[in-house]
């Protein structure tokens, strides 16, 4: 026992130096572990400073967007209500700008002036076909020729970035203004002009004789309704501003191919209004119609609401089908990715049989579910469901029995409802940014019958502002066509030409010398107590409902262009 004491006495120096190494060693650990502990603790407590810093910044955006949201409304009203203050409407800064007021009595003095007799205004549609032939007789088929015979894929140059540009240091100062009156950077343009974006309408024209060549109404407003969402899918992604039309500007578009000719002009300038009228070369539709786009301004979001009425004739049946586009609506206009959609019900009424076609262009809503849909019915004058229609207006559109139609929207209202119940999702703020849809492809309900399905767009559309290959040809020209089309014809015009170039210093030098251009005739003309007066349409009530309207007034395609006023 003593032995064994004493044999742990010697070893106890080993033992004490031992620990004091363990010691020093988990000192040395508690000192790297405190740093970094306090390392650690700085960085969070700069991230959570950063995050605080955005919180508030987003906080701040917020109230400022509802703020100016508020004042927008307000002014609004005011502008309605009377003079708005000359600080926000100052002609030195902004493109024409005139208050609502003025812009009514403008309407007021259009509805009393017409260029031509409006002896035509109640012409039945089987005398339609007569006035067609104008100008088929002159010169043969040069009549009808405007010298493009093999169109273009591309544009000369590719768009210009926008990423160095903000839109929200214009828009900011447009509080309480209608956008079509405010000078926009060229940068935000693309290099069409209105007028020419209203040509996109007629890219399938297909759809027009096809509804010709059926002898069932319910297939004829099957196809008409067809077109009548073809007429907006151009639009998708197309987030370019198209450039305001000068107060008499017209554009004429001439396709053999696909069986039509067309004829526009800005007919007004306060409100804006463009004209448009196109008929059928083997005289079987006349479709035609006045547009005055309402844009108006909500914070993170430019609505476009096309008043106006659209009218197609198929002349061969003798009847008559109107209707007004749904509203358009860009959102992100500040920050973000621009997205377009459109909403709102499409009524499409014959005026012969009385049927209707009730399409509901559907907002996209929190999940994004109902991104780009169109579903609707075709309904005779009972009410009676004689069809169910439904797609996507940026792909196609499908024609099924209304009863299938309505048991599948019933299992899949069921089936969303199952979902949403399975899911916990926070609705506690809506974000502008753009949902993505629960796929890309309609579901096809068996039975169905495709009606229409948009074409591809060019590969190289993405550079060339979004695109399509119709909209790629409107502003082509050569010097054949020069000598053929009037002085007044946008394709004409220096802005357009020269962004379409690639000038874009020029075009913006060029767009601001037209509006000053314009601007000092209309002053003149307010001097000397002279009116406007149209050249190609005249003011009057739509033959089929009444409202009011711009119609053609003949005569375009004999190409006698005398006394055309001098726009460029």
């Amino acid at each position: 026992m003593i032995k064994e004491c004493d044999m742990a006495k010697d070893m106890l120096p080993s033992f004490l130096q031992k620990a004091e190494v363990v010691s020093e060693a988990s000192r040395e650990t508690c000192v790297a572990l405190s740093d970094c502990l306090n390392l650690f603790t700085k960085q969070e407590g700069v991230r959570n400073f950063k995050l605080e810093q955005e919180q508030e910044k987003n906080k701040i955006l917020s109230e400022a967007l509802e703020t100016l949201a508020t004042e927008h409304h307000e002014l609004e009203r005011s502008l309605v209500e009377g003079s708005p203050p000359r600080s926000i409407l100052s002609e030195d800064e902004f493109y024409d700008a005139l208050s609502e007021s003025e812009s009514e009595q403008s309407l007021s003095r259009l509805e009393a002036i017409t260029a031509c007799s409006l002896e035509e205004e109640g012409e039945p549609l089987s005398s339609r076909k007569h006035r067609m032939s104008e100008g088929k007789d002159c010169g043969g088929g040069d009549a009808l020729s405007n010298g493009i015979k093999k169109h273009r894929t591309s544009l000369p140059s590719p768009m210009f970035s926008r990423n160095d540009f903000s839109i929200w240091s214009i828009l900011r100062k447009c509080i309480g203004m209608e956008l079509s009156k405010i000078t926009m950077p060229v940068i935000f343009n693309e290099p069409l002009s209105f007028l020419q974006r209203l040509t996109e309408y007629m890219e399938h024209t297909y759809l027009i004789h096809k509804a010709s060549s059926f002898s069932d109404s319910v297939e004829r407003m099957q196809c008409v309704a067809a077109f009548a969402v073809s007429a907006v899918a151009s639009q998708w992604e197309r987030t370019g501003k198209p450039f305001n039309p000068l107060l008499g500007e017209t554009y004429e578009l001439v396709r053999d191919d696909l069986g039509f000719r067309l004829i526009s002009e800005q007919v007004s300038h306060h409100p804006p209004i463009s004209a448009f009228h196109a008929e059928g070369l083997n005289n079987d539709f006349i479709f035609h119609g006045s547009i005055y786009p309402k844009l108006k301004f909500w914070g993170k979001s430019v609505e476009a609401e096309p008043k106006g009425t659209i009218t197609l004739e198929l002349l061969e049946h003798g009847e008559a089908y109107t209707w007004t586009n749904p509203t358009c609506c860009v959102h992100n206009i500040i920050v973000g990715k621009l997205w377009i959609e459109q909403y709102g019900n499409v009524e499409i009424t014959n005026h012969k049989t009385g049927d209707k076609c009730v399409l509901n262009f559907k907002p996209c809503g929190l999940f994004g579910k109902e991104l780009h849909k169109v579903e609707g019915y075709i309904q005779d004058k009972s009410k009676k469901k004689l069809c169910a229609l439904y797609g996507k207006w940026t792909e196609c559109l499908y024609s099924v029995d209304p009863a299938t139609f309505d048991a599948y929207k019933k299992n899949d209202k069921k089936n969303t409802e199952e979902k949403k119940n399975s899911k916990q999702v926070s609705t506690s703020e809506e974000s502008d940014e753009m949902p993505m849809p629960d796929s890309e492809s309609v579901f096809v309900i068996p039975g169905s019958v495709l009606l229409w399905r948009i074409a591809p767009r060019p590969p190289n559309s993405a550079q060339m502002y979004n695109f399509t290959s119709f909209a790629m040809v409107l502003n082509e020209v050569d010097k054949d066509m020069e000598g053929v089309i009037p002085k007044t014809d946008c394709r004409l015009r220096p802005d357009i030409r020269a962004m379409e170039n690639g000038e874009i210093d020029q075009a913006s030098e060029e767009k601001k010398r037209l509006e000053e251009k314009q601007r000092a005739a209309r002053k003149n003309r307010s001097k000397s107590e002279e009116d406007w007066k149209t050249r190609w349409f005249h003011q009057g009530p739509n033959p089929y409902n009444g409202a009011q309207d711009w119609l053609y007034s003949g005569s375009y395609w004999d190409r006698n262009y005398f006394n055309l006023p001098d726009i460029y």
